[in-house]
């Protein structure tokens, strides 16, 4: 096979540009062969997105390097995959190369480990360019330089020059999608694009994805577990679970009317931006199977609440709504298709490719005895494999929710008014600057970073408050403040009304510790592998001193069953638990010294969003049942809103808006937590598509200057809009923390309550520098 023939124009645009059959790959292990991936087939149209969704492990990324061709020699990949018609799993390696580049062009989740970090930018991709295309490196340095402005990157003569390590995260997505474009390919595959980056940064990432399609004409394979990103960004979504699909339709036909009960438990278990409402999240129990041996019955009948004796019998058949088999006519092979016949798409013998330009191609309803089927319109046709689909309407079941929603219960603190409750943690001015030094052996002072930059916060009695911000802000470096009990550089810290500068011994300090413990981001790297449950929940119980053995083995045995865990798995090891589980652990282990608050950062950002809700619902339970108070930092605004009752949003440094939950979020004030607001995708295709969005432009400005002034004056939209008289106030007073109308609620901006005839009258506009 040559590489012309994949250059070939299909004759028949109506023919998918991709074409999946029956893909399947396994990887050898020493438990057994590994079936990552077990028959998946699709069709995909030129112009169309394709959303692929599940929890890890369902086999959405092996799909994905399957079909360019990137997979180790050791796993076994059969089926067929057809760009333009041609077979790339026939390829060899080095004609495969030919088309990896030109014809498919692959956006990895980490864009730092993507680049070279020896070569500039602009080398690397002049480089793909001159492997493909006949073009001198005067034409492709050119065309570099053009691809890095197209995707938005500013000064883009002189940032092809610069090196990986000198750009953002952002900066360098925008830089691998540069270079995936760089040949116009004909396929787009997006393996999760967005997960490490800030939310105002994925919404700039995901514009530029659509700027980079449009360009092209490329069709899009969108990997992702955010349902929210699928939402905004898809034309049609396939639902993977152990290794298959196990859902399909158009985005619009998915998310309105959801028919299998995985699907639907995915969509409960998502917080959202939207929901004043907050109540508790539909968790989805268990976990996933291993694709070990797994037996011919429903992989997912484990963990399914409407599961009945027949779903165990037998694999289902991914089928279009209303062809659904009876329950004995399921095939003996789990829905796969006898030997020697060609592999069925959604259980239709035969696979052939419908007319029309579906991005996702699945048979028509089979329709009665001697009438002939309808034709589907694109998108139209929604494929369930689940023997109960037909039952399922509107998330329900005779009535009955496929996943009860477990109740909310609310904490006794919170039936007392905010003010009359004791402060459990109060930072004022808390100030932490770091040194910018330059040179090697003998160091000098260059610069100050102003990491954190006089902030006031003050958290009650049952309390949650949510701190937000880009990467950067100063968030992570207020917790290490906080955590450390020293005395600040400016200003002052107190936690259970004790000041951090009047505590002298170690007992002291002791003391005032356990009134406050951390939890983690990463719950397998905050827990020691050598150690067992046993030990880690021991290893506070035995500080804090005054336990005997039996005592101790009671307690542990009780921190266990308070968040959920198996008392009788105390002598396993953090390896033989689940991402949840051992979030779990970091939990108990942090509740041993009966704290009055916890300190929890970024909580639930590693885990699927199925055992996040099982994580969050735990930690509302706890607030209720024992009192606690939470510092609850993240970047996902839609996790913020659902746990928290109060929040602050940070930037670079300094608090720019704070106030009660729902009166920040409905009524956003400052124009940085608008745009943080506005770069959250919601999980509604309708909603999405209409909101207003706010885009950023640029990346954060250096810490190190603290000189009068708004901070995010270089990037804030509204500066744009005002007239010259006033744009002066901004660069030369920097705004202080003001109550708005609304009660609790304060922002940091000149102008955020101004209408525009305000902005346009001549009142008198300071010009005194300020501090």
């Amino acid at each position: 096979m040559t590489e012309q023939s994949i250059l070939t124009e299909p004759t028949d645009t109506r023919q998918p540009l991709l074409s999946v059959r029956d893909l399947r790959v396994s990887f050898p292990s020493e438990a057994g062969r590994v079936d990552a991936v077990r028959g998946v087939s699709f069709d995909l149209h030129r112009g169309r997105t394709l959303g692929i969704v599940g929890e890890s492990g369902s086999g959405k990324s092996v799909t994905s390097m399957a079909v360019m061709g990137l997979l180790p020699e050791y796993a076994s990949v059969t089926g067929e995959v057809a760009l333009d018609g041609q077979n790339v799993l026939a390829l060899d390696d080095r004609a495969m190369s030919k088309v990896r580049g030109k014809h498919i062009g692959m956006i990895f989740q980490d864009p730092l480990s993507s680049l070279t970090p020896i070569f500039s930018i602009g080398a690397q991709i002049v480089e793909a360019l001159q492997i493909h295309q006949d073009i001198s490196s005067a034409a492709a340095w050119k065309r570099a330089v053009e691809l890095l402005d197209l995707v938005g990157i500013p000064n883009p003569q002189r940032r092809a020059k610069g090196f990986p390590h000198e750009f953002s995260g952002g900066m360098r997505q925008r830089a691998v999608i540069a270079m995936a474009i760089a040949n116009d390919p004909d396929l787009i595959i997006a393996d999760e694009p967005t997960t490490a980056l800030d939310v105002t940064v994925q919404a700039q990432i995901l514009d530029v994805l659509k700027t980079a399609q449009r360009e092209t004409g490329a069709a899009v394979i969108m990997i992702t577990h955010d349902l929210g990103v699928v939402a905004g960004s898809a034309d049609d979504v396939m639902v993977m679970y152990a290794g298959k699909p196990v859902e399909r339709a158009g985005v619009d036909e998915l998310f309105a009317r959801p028919r299998m009960p995985y699907t639907i438990g995915l969509m409960g278990a998502i917080p959202r931006l939207d929901d004043r409402a907050r109540d508790a999240l539909t968790p989805v129990p268990g976990t996933p199977p291993l694709l070990v041996d797994l037996p011919d019955a429903c992989p997912f009948a484990a963990r399914c609440p409407v599961a009945e004796d027949a779903c165990r019998a037998a694999e289902p058949e991914l089928l279009a709504i209303g062809a659904q088999p009876a329950s004995g006519d399921q095939p003996a092979s789990g829905g796969q298709p006898a030997s020697g016949d060609r592999p069925t798409i959604g259980g239709e013998a035969g696979g052939g490719k419908a007319s029309g330009s579906a991005a996702v191609q699945t048979p028509a309803v089979r329709a009665p005895a001697g009438e002939a089927p309808s034709v589907e319109t694109p998108g139209a046709v929604h494929s369930v494999a689940c023997r109960r689909a037909g039952e399922i309407s509107d998330g329900t079941i005779d009535g009955e929710p496929v996943f009860p929603v477990p109740a909310v219960r609310e904490p006794e603190a919170a039936a007392v008014p905010r003010e009359e409750r004791p402060k459990v943690l109060e930072l004022s001015g808390l100030t932490k600057t770091f040194p910018l030094t330059k040179g090697g052996l003998l160091k000098r002072k260059v610069g100050t970073v102003f990491a954190v930059n006089g902030i006031d916060l003050d958290i009650r009695e049952g309390e949650t408050l949510g701190l937000v911000g880009e990467s950067g802000c100063g968030k992570t470096t207020t917790l290490l403040e906080i955590m450390g009990l020293k005395p600040p550089e400016r200003g002052s810290i107190s936690v259970a009304g004790k000041n951090a500068a009047d505590l002298r011994s170690k007992r002291e300090i002791g003391a005032v510790r356990r009134e406050m413990q951390m939890v983690f981001q990463d719950p397998m790297g905050a827990l020691d592998p050598r150690m067992t449950v046993f030990d880690i929940l021991a290893e506070p119980l035995r500080a804090v001193g005054g336990h005997g053995k039996d005592d101790l083995s009671r307690q542990i045995g009780e921190l266990m069953e308070l968040v959920g865990l198996d008392p009788e798995h105390r002598d396993r090891f953090p390896a033989a638990f689940s991402g949840g589980q051992r979030q779990r652990i970091g939990i108990a282990r942090a509740l041993a010294t009966k704290p009055k608050l916890l300190v929890l950062d970024e909580p639930v950002s590693a885990l699927d969003v199925s055992v996040q809700a099982g994580v969050i619902n735990l930690l509302n339970d706890l607030k209720a049942e024992l009192g606690l108070s939470y510092l609850f930092v993240a970047h996902d605004l839609s996790v913020v809103r659902h746990i928290s009752d109060r929040v602050a949003v940070m930037y670079l440094g300094r608090i720019v808006e704070t106030g009660d939950i729902d009166a920040v979020f409905d009524h956003p004030s400052h124009p940085y937590t608008k745009a943080l607001l506005s770069a959250i995708p919601l999980p509604d295709p309708v909603a999405e598509r209409s909101r207003e969005r706010v885009l950023l432009k640029g990346d954060l400005p250096s810490p190190t200057d603290d000189s009068p002034g708004c901070r995010f004056v270089s990037r804030c939209p509204l500066h744009l809009t005002l007239p010259e008289s006033r744009k002066r106030q901004c660069l030369d007073i920097t705004p202080e923390l003001t109550e708005r109308a609304t009660p609790d609620h304060s922002s940091a901006c000149h102008f955020a309550d101004m209408t525009p005839a305000d902005l346009t009258t001549s009142a008198d506009v300071p010009t005194e520098r300020q501090s």
